[in-house]
């Protein structure tokens, strides 16, 4: 039986997966403090460390086993949680501080905790 190996990862690929988790921990901070009117987008991140989204992307995908999508809204759920956690916004405030609608954060907000945001917080 043949096993194929997968090649090794290399500096630049964990350079570029530490500087876009770099950034993304930034960007969390400014969405907590308010200091976003626009979230980011995959291609944004990409373009401050001045490769193509779908490089990102890959590179991303091939170190860590997840896209960067999907570490994105790992964040934001975990920002979301200490948000919803620790401050008396309501619900509300929350989605707009981080640049969501209300009705659209709340399904967001379920689909990865499997409850809203409210029940998350009465169950705190």
């Amino acid at each position: 039986m043949e096993t194929i190996a997968t090649p090794a990862i290399s500096f630049r690929q964990k350079e570029i997966v530490n500087q876009y988790t770099t950034a993304l921990d930034k960007h969390m901070l400014e969405l907590k403090a308010g200091e976003v009117e626009v979230m980011h987008e995959i291609r944004d991140f990409a373009n401050m460390l001045h490769i193509h989204p779908v490089h990102l992307s890959n590179t991303i995908k091939e170190v860590t086993g997840k896209s960067a999508c999907d570490l994105f809204e790992e964040r934001l759920v975990t920002l979301s949680k200490e948000m919803i956690a620790t401050t008396s916004l309501s619900i509300g405030e929350i989605a707009r501080q981080l640049t969501y609608d209300p009705s659209n954060f709340v399904k967001f907000f379920k689909k990865y905790t499997g409850m809203t945001p409210k029940k998350y917080r009465d169950s705190l």
